[in-house]
């Protein structure tokens, strides 16, 4: 395959994770964000007032993104080799980190409707969402240990084709 076409798809593996992240990340503040508002129709309704901290939970998945960013950027480095592996790590690295945005804006929005007819268990709440938040700090760090192990075995074997010239 020629080179540039492997840079290529390392680049393109990159913005896939980032994309993917980001898309989880828009689905779960979407789910959140809809949830909070109509906690606040709610509390107006009831002559209630309405909670602020419902605005935290309505961005709780924006967290992803980064994490997607984070992910982009070491797969940016690799070696363009390893274009395969890039594209398998741009792409299940974006949909497990896309995928926990998308739950902890699900999560987010019970918190929303539970903490907006109680006040209570604020805290509470924030621990659950915090533990779908877990999927995706683990993914990301899963997924740069692979990419650290690949650019290894790229080293390696331009080591090897460089002695054997």
């Amino acid at each position: 395959m020629i080179e540039s076409t492997q840079h290529a798809l390392v680049g393109l593996s990159a913005f896939i994770a980032f994309g993917i992240s980001a898309t989880g990340s828009a689905i779960g503040c979407g789910r959140a964000a809809a949830a909070a508002i109509g906690s606040w129709k709610r509390c107006y309704a009831q002559g209630r007032p309405a909670p602020f901290q419902l605005t935290i939970f309505s961005g709780v998945a924006m967290t992803q993104t980064i994490y997607g960013l984070i992910l982009m950027l070491q797969i940016v480095g690799m070696h363009q080799s390893m274009w395969l592996s890039a594209l398998a790590v741009g792409i299940l690295g974006g949909i497990g980190i896309g995928a926990s945005a998308a739950y902890q804006g699900r999560a987010a929005a019970g918190a929303c409707d539970s903490f907006a007819e109680t006040g209570k268990g604020f805290v509470n709440d924030l621990i659950a969402i915090g533990v779908v938040e877990t999927i995706a700090i683990f993914t990301m760090v899963f997924a740069i240990m692979f990419i650290s192990s690949q650019n290894e075995i790229a080293k390696q074997l331009v080591e090897a084709a460089s002695a054997a010239l």
